[in-house]
Formats: C-alpha cells, sequence, structure tokens
C-alpha cells in the first residue's frame, strides 16, 4: 500500500508518501513553511495563509511527482479534511481531488487530530498498539485528552473551554515581545532562565495553573494569558525579566497539562499514553511526560520532532492504519471547518 498524503488544514503546505504492507513508513515528507510570512504580522492571516498554500501546492505536487509518487506507484491519495481553516483546507481537498480523478485512485478524507495521534505509530504495525490508549493532542488550535480502547474508537474526555496551550503560549510570546511562532520563543528564553536560575531571585511570579485542581478533565488557558498582562509592569521589561516571565509561563503550561494528565491516567488505567501535536516539541513537557510514564510503569509514545508540527506523513499514517485495520474510509467529503474527532469514530 502506497499513499500521497496532503496536508493544509492551516498555514503549512504539506506532502508525503506513507508505504508499507507490515509496517508503515514514511518514504517521502515535504512540508513548506510559512513561518517567515506570518512573522511580519506576528500571526496568521487565513487569507494570507490559503493564498500562500495556493501558490506551494503545485511546486509541492511536482516535487513529489519527481520523488516517485504517480498513477503507477500510488493506490490512494489521503488528504485532510477537517478541522482547520475553510481556505486552507479547500486548497489540499481540491488538489488530492483533482488527482484522484487525474490518478483514477481513490481519495480519503483525514481528521487532522487523527494525524497527530496517529504520528506517534510511525514504525509500528497496527497490532503492535496496546489499548486503552490515552492520547493527549496539544497545539495551537487544540489542547484534548482522548481516549481509545481500540483504533480509531475516539471518547473525549477533556478539552480546552478557550484557547487552546499553543495558542497561549503564542499570545504570552506576543505580550513578552518574542516572536512567532510563540512555543518555541518562549522555550528558547525560559531556558535562558533555566540555564542560569541561580543568579536570578527564586520565583516569585505566581502565576496560576488554572484548573488544576478541578475534577473535570478540561484545560483553561486564557486566565493564565490575562495573569501574565496584568503582571508586567510599566516599563519595559530587561532580556532576564523576559526569560523570567517565558519561564514561569512554560511551567504553568507544562504543569497543567502533566496534571490533567495524570488525572486522566488514574480514571483510564490506560496502557499507553501518547502526546502528539506541535506543543509535543516542547523538550520540557517531553521530559515530564516520559517521566510521568515511568512513574505510572505505562508505555509514553512520542513523534519524533519531524512528526509533530502539522505535516502531511501523519495523514499517510492515519491512513494506512485505516487500511491496515479494515477500518471505514471517508470517501465522500468536503473541506470542514470545524469536526469533533468522535463524530468519526467507528461503532
Amino acid at each position: 500500500m502506497k499513499i500521497l498524503s496532503i496536508e493544509t488544514s492551516c498555514d503549512e503546505t504539506a506532502i508525503a508518501i506513507v508505504s508499507g504492507e507490515d509496517k508503515p513508513k514514511v518514504e517521502l515528507n515535504l512540508v513548506s513553511s510559512q513561518i517567515e510570512l506570518h512573522k511580519i504580522t506576528n500571526g496568521i492571516v487565513p487569507e494570507v495563509a490559503a493564498r500562500a498554500q495556493l501558490e506551494a501546492i503545485i511546486p509541492m505536487i511536482a516535487e513529489a511527482k519527481a520523488a516517485g509518487a504517480s498513477a503507477a506507484t500510488i493506490d490512494a491519495i489521503a488528504v485532510t479534511y477537517t478541522p482547520g481553516l475553510i481556505g486552507s483546507l479547500i486548497v489540499g481537498v481540491e488538489a488530492a481531488k483533482t488527482l484522484g480523478a487525474l490518478w483514477q485512485k481513490p481519495v480519503y478524507g483525514i481528521h487532522h487530530l487523527e494525524g497527530h495521534i496517529y504520528a506517534a505509530f510511525s514504525e509500528i504495525n497496527s497490532d503492535e498498539v496496546e489499548f486503552p490508549v490515552l492520547a493527549l493532542v496539544v497545539s495551537g488550535g487544540h489542547t484534548e485528552l482522548i481516549l481509545m480502547e481500540d483504533h480509531f474508537k475516539y471518547q473525549i474526555i477533556g478539552s480546552t473551554r478557550d484557547d487552546a496551550a499553543g495558542e497561549a503560549f503564542d499570545k504570552i510570546a506576543r505580550l513578552l515581545g518574542l516572536g512567532y511562532p510563540g512555543g518555541p520563543e518562549i522555550s528558547k528564553a525560559a531556558a535562558l532562565y533555566q540555564d542560569r536560575q541561580a543568579a536570578y531571585p527564586e520565583q516569585t511570579l505566581n502565576f496560576p495553573r488554572p484548573m488544576i485542581n478541578d475534577k473535570s478533565l478540561d484545560f483553561s488557558f486564557s486566565g493564565l494569558k490575562t495573569a501574565v498582562l496584568y503582571k508586567l509592569p510599566e516599563k519595559k521589561l530587561s532580556n532576564e525579566e523576559i526569560n523570567h516571565y517565558a519561564y514561569e509561563a512554560e511551567l504553568a503550561i507544562i504543569d497543567v497539562l502533566v496534571a490533567k494528565t495524570t488525572q486522566a491516567l488514574e480514571q483510564t488505567a490506560a496502557a499507553t499514553l501518547v502526546v502528539a501535536g506541535g506543543v509535543s516539541a516542547n523538550e520540557q513537557l517531553r521530559k515530564r511526560m516520559k517521566q510521568l510514564g515511568e512513574d505510572n510503569s505505562i508505555k509514553v509514545i512520542i513523534p519524533n520532532i519531524a512528526h509533530t508540527t502539522d505535516n502531511a506523513a501523519m495523514i499517510g499514517l492515519a491512513a494506512w492504519h485505516r487500511n491496515n485495520v479494515k477500518a471505514p474510509l471517508v470517501k465522500n467529503f468536503e473541506a470542514k471547518p470545524r469536526t469533533k474527532l468522535d463524530e468519526i469514530s467507528l461503532g
């Protein structure tokens, strides 16, 4: 089975080839980044993102063809159809459907979050996954805890009530005058504080950990952003102070993510913990989650860095595993800006 996959749900344009009989193999994973474009506005402008994707998609398909993708070699095409920015989704969906018509190949729709989850299973066969699986999907637009009793059977047991964790990183970075995207910039500044922590005073900012003691598994990060805003002095922060704010903001977000995941593990008795999405690239979060797995004697799977942020390999992997376990594939679809993951689950 060889799948050409396309991902254009937000600001990236990505194409991949995933193949394999017993285990999936990512043969090609191309990503055209728009980071430099969106640094100008310090955030994503949907119309700008879609226009850039229109310009990028044809040259990227040409790259995939040069790498061996053709009607003779590809068995199916998979594309993100939901959720995301509608203009961006349409670019990918229409490109996939056009290729499917030209090459006379089936075209399958994949949910963006399903792709993030299955990015974790990039090198294992479907029957090697130990269930139940608890997945924490944490990115710029999503922060959700998802329980899987089996492949493609999803139960959303916790989600953000306002800002997602990645969104909070972006907004706090903007408040501190750091660059875009906010997550990596916060992490860089936080690491500078941590490296020289002995030279700084003890932690004094006392940022809140919203909903950390709430019995639900839901998240809320808008209050943290507001707390950072109210803590800012009238005078301009020094570089050392910016690093301090970044360190404590990052720590507050990670503390909440770890606490809620711990709570979910206690409630679900999951055998495997998957941490996926763009924020899973955060070094401190990866360390804390791996330690959480050791403390609870469960397997923790975090995708490699290349598969954490939006990419097409994860879409191809989700389609590969659906085919591998003979799960239904979405064949008749249109681009949709919002669809809950459990609305496409089986059974």
